[in-house]
C-alpha cells in the first residue's frame, strides 16, 4: 500500500477512528486502526466489538493495500508532524513506513485479516433528522444515564419513534430527562435502547450543523449512524425499557416560574461549599413573599434569595444541587417553569409543549439544615 494524505486530513480522520480503539483489551489487534486503501478511497476503521467506526480520509492511493496498525502509536506521530503531506506505505510483511518533510518513522503493524470487521447491515429502515439536532439531543439527556454496569438498561438511553416525533429517554434512579423534537418526515413506530458510550462519542464526532443530516439505520440488534463520511455501528441495549410515563404526572400544588441564569447561578455558588463526597442538599424554601436557597454544610453556610412567581401552596425541599445543575445547563429558555407536590415527590422542570421534561428526585434533610 503506498497512499499520499495532508497532515489536517489523516489526523481528523484519526481522531473519529480512536473513539471506537478498545483501551482495555485481551486482543491486541482491538488497540489497532485499520487503513485500507482500496476502490478510490481510504478508510480508517475501528472495533471495539460494541462500538466500529469507519472513517473516509481524503487522499492519494498511489497503490491499494491494508494495515493494521497501533493506534495510539499511530496517532501521536502523526499529531506531532509537520502540518505537509504525509506519505503512508506498507509492505506484504505489514511493516509499515511514514515520512513526512525529513521525518521518516518505519513501524511494525499487524495483517488486517486479523482484525474483526464490521458487520454489514441491510439499509433499510432509515431515519434522517438534522445533525444539529442529534448532537443537542444527546447533550440534553445524556447525563442522566447511569453508569452501573449491573443495571445494563440505566446504561443506555431510549430511542423512540411515532410518526414525525422523536423521543429520547434516560434514568439514572435519581432523575429522568426527557427530549422530543419533531421530523420532517412520518416513520414507523420504533423503540431501541442505545448505548450511553455510543452516544458519548457520538456527540464528539458530530459537528452540530444544521445543514448537515444523519441517517440513523436499525436492525434488532444494531443501530448505524452515518454522517459526512463516516458511518459509526453499534449493538443496541437488550431488554425493555422502564415506562416513564406511569411517574409523569400533571398534577401539582405549587408552580414556580424563574429566570434559568439567576437559578443556576445561585445553586452554583452554594455548590461550593460541598465536597465532592458529601451528599449536602441544597434547601429551597418557596413562601408567599420569598424563594429562598440555602445550603449548610461542614464549610461553611450560604443563603440566597431570587425572584420568582408562584402558584400554588408553600413548600420547603431539599435536592442534590449537580441533579439540579446538570437540567438547568441544557436548557436553553430563559425563564423555566418548576412544577412540585410535596417534599418527598419529585419535581418536574418542563416547558408547556414538553418537549423536555426533567424529573428529579428529592432529599430528606432536617428542617433545622
Amino acid at each position: 500500500m503506498h497512499i499520499i494524505c495532508h497532515k489536517s486530513d489523516l489526523l481528523n480522520g484519526v481522531n473519529i477512528a480512536l473513539r471506537a480503539v478498545s483501551s482495555r483489551t485481551t486482543l491486541p489487534i482491538l488497540e489497532c486502526i485499520v487503513i485500507e486503501a482500496m476502490n478510490d478511497t481510504i478508510k480508517l476503521i475501528s472495533n471495539d466489538q460494541e462500538i466500529g467506526i469507519e472513517t473516509i480520509v481524503k487522499g492519494t492511493i498511489v497503490s491499494p493495500g491494508s494495515i493494521a496498525i497501533s493506534a495510539k502509536i499511530f496517532s501521536d506521530i502523526i499529531r506531532k508532524l509537520p502540518e505537509s503531506d504525509i506519505t503512508f506505505m506498507s509492505d506484504e510483511s505489514n511493516k509499515a513506513f511514514i515520512q513526512c518533510e525529513k521525518a521518516k518513522f518505519n513501524l511494525s503493524g499487524k495483517s488486517y485479516e486479523e482484525f474483526p470487521l464490521l458487520p454489514q447491515i441491510e439499509k433499510n429502515n432509515s431515519v434522517t433528522i438534522s445533525d444539529f439536532a442529534l448532537k443537542e439531543i444527546i447533550h440534553q439527556t445524556v447525563f442522566s444515564i447511569s453508569d452501573n454496569e449491573s443495571n445494563r438498561i440505566m446504561t443506555g438511553e431510549l430511542f423512540e419513534i411515532h410518526g414525525d416525533t422523536f423521543k429520547v429517554v434516560s434514568l439514572d434512579g435519581h432523575r429522568i430527562s426527557i427530549r422530543k423534537i419533531q421530523l420532517h418526515d412520518q416513520y414507523p413506530d420504533m423503540k431501541v435502547i442505545v448505548p450511553g458510550k455510543t452516544l458519548n462519542e457520538i456527540s464528539k464526532i458530530l459537528s452540530g450543523d444544521v445543514n448537515k443530516t444523519v441517517e440513523m439505520y436499525f436492525t434488532d440488534k444494531h443501530i448505524l449512524f452515518a454522517f459526512d463520511n463516516t458511518t459509526v455501528l453499534s449493538r443496541l441495549i437488550e431488554g425493555e425499557y422502564y415506562k416513564v410515563e406511569q411517574m409523569l404526572s400533571n398534577d401539582y400544588v405549587t408552580k414556580v416560574t424563574v429566570k434559568n441564569h439567576e437559578f443556576l447561578s445561585c445553586i452554583d455558588r452554594a455548590s461550593l461549599l460541598i465536597k465532592d463526597a458529601d451528599k449536602t442538599p441544597i434547601i429551597i424554601n418557596i413562601t408567599e413573599d420569598t424563594m429562598e436557597l440555602r445550603i449548610n454544610s461542614s464549610i461553611g453556610s450560604m443563603k440566597e434569595e431570587i425572584e420568582y412567581k408562584k402558584e400554588g401552596k408553600d413548600i420547603m425541599i431539599g435536592f442534590n444541587p449537580k441533579f439540579l445543575m446538570d437540567a438547568l445547563r441544557v436548557i436553553d429558555d430563559e425563564e423555566i417553569e418548576i412544577y412540585l407536590f410535596n417534599p418527598k415527590a419529585p419535581c418536574f422542570i418542563k416547558d408547556k409543549e414538553e418537549s423536555y421534561i426533567y424529573l428529579i428526585l428529592p432529599i430528606n434533610f432536617n428542617v433545622g439544615e
